[in-house]
């Protein structure tokens, strides 16, 4: 049984969670690099003090959403994939999804990704994750020295990715260079010897 206690706590977390998730969408598309806690209170309407429920300073509220993003992205994108599908069908589907869940972002968004470096830390994480996966799902998909390349040559794309490399490069936006990563890697791995052919 739930104590009067309990409850509070729990309804406190839970306006915190909402909290969160609204913040995630203000961030992803205005940025967050010019939202002072005014600024931010001011869009939500609600006062700086339930503000900083969700943490004690500026800058903490922001690693805070960062990560809730990330986390929320990742869970969607896990959920997102099909453990009963054709492996080589599951690579594509993963990067797919990594651009869906990336999409919604503004450029605004990115570039205050990278000049936070808190934030940027997050999602080098996020992405160093990512690469383990595809990696592992390329060697699941087509085992042997050649899923090794493709698995090198996704991760060091998604690093690039990350890095802002092929977005000055391409002027493809991360949600769109993790789709063309995708079709890229499925391309390869349905016409590699001993791989599907289309």
């Amino acid at each position: 049984m739930t104590t009067p206690a309990g409850t509070r706590a729990s309804r406190v977390e839970r306006r915190r969670e909402e909290l969160v998730e609204r913040l995630i969408e203000v961030f992803l598309d205005r940025g967050f690099a010019d939202l002072g806690v005014a600024d931010l209170a001011a869009v939500l309407r609600c006062s700086k003090s339930t503000l900083y429920a969700v943490a004690p300073s500026r800058e903490q509220i922001i690693v805070a959403v960062v990560r809730a993003f990330f986390r929320r992205a990742t869970a969607r994108v896990e959920a997102d994939l099909d453990a009963s599908a054709d492996p080589r069908e599951r690579v594509g589907a993963y990067l797919r999804a990594i651009s869906a869940a990336l999409a919604p972002a503004s450029p605004a968004f990115f570039a205050d990704l990278d000049a936070f470096a808190p934030a940027r830390e997050i999602y080098k994480s996020n992405t160093r994750f990512a690469v383990r996966r595809v990696q592992g799902l390329v060697r699941e998909a087509s085992p042997g020295t050649d899923a090794a390349f493709a698995g090198a040559v996704a991760g060091q794309v998604m690093e690039a990715i990350h890095r802002g490399e092929i977005k000055a490069e391409t002027g493809l936006d991360d949600s769109a260079a993790y789709a063309a990563l995708a079709s890229l890697i499925v391309a390869r791995m349905t016409t590699a010897p001993g791989g599907r052919t289309a």
